[in-house]
């Protein structure tokens, strides 16, 4: 899962940045609010952590451009704001929690997974078809064969992608943006690359589900199961 830390405190954000990665996810920062808010518009993240006292433009000015566009992400505030109206407000523009400074670097990391774990199954897995991506184990496994394999964490992350999209073509672009990042210099080919390292674990396991390319469109993940 990806995150955005809009902070200007460059100490503190690179402070929440480490703890994040540290569970896993991928974290991004904009030091300011005009750059934040073009990164929160993209829609490729999954949780944005947004500090209220920004230069260019304040976060709560951010949090109403996102829900205006109707970007579906959990935004957290954090300010060192703490009175009640400022709270509300945060919330009735949409905000889903609301974090005070001076804070406990485990609280705020607490509350990101708490906010990412809603509405994931209890098992911590994510399931389409008979494959399981296993978030304890950092593994994927077959429900019909029992076969399972162990990933890396950009396998982790493009096949995590593709199971929450199901049977909808991504463009490289997006898959890119999501997983390297639209400021990345990673070469591109390597996304060639992770595409084949995953799709030989799938053949590994012996599941049903593939992701096939789809000519000049991109990729997209689907089940054979019936096909043949």
């Amino acid at each position: 899962m990806r995150i955005l830390v809009v902070e200007d405190e460059h100490s503190l954000a690179e402070l929440v940045a480490d703890r994040l990665k540290r569970d896993r996810y991928t974290v991004d920062i904009s030091y300011d609010g005009e750059d934040g808010l073009d990164n929160a518009l993209s829609g490729i993240y999954d949780l944005i952590i947004l500090d209220i006292m920004l230069p260019s433009i304040n976060g709560i000015e951010i949090l109403k451009q996102i829900r205006k566009e109707s970007i579906d992400v959990k935004v957290i505030m954090l300010t060192a704001r703490a009175e009640l109206e400022d709270r509300l407000l945060g919330f009735g523009c949409g905000a889903n929690d609301y974090v005070p400074k001076p804070f406990h670097i485990e609280e705020l990391a607490a509350r990101v997974n708490a906010q990412l774990n809603i509405g994931k199954a209890v098992t911590d897995n994510l399931v389409f078809e008979d494959l399981v991506l296993d978030y304890s184990s950092s593994a994927i496994k077959s429900t019909k064969t029992g076969e399972d394999v162990n990933i890396n964490n950009k396998e982790f992350q493009l096949l995590e992608y593709f199971m929450h999209n199901p049977n909808r073509i991504l463009s490289r672009d997006m898959i890119y943006d999501r997983i390297w990042g639209m400021d990345s210099e990673a070469l591109s080919n390597n996304m060639e690359a992770y595409m084949s390292f995953v799709r030989k674990k799938l053949k590994l396991i012996g599941t049903d589900v593939t992701i096939k390319t789809i000519r000049n469109m991109g990729y997209k993940m689907e089940s054979n199961k019936g096909n043949g």
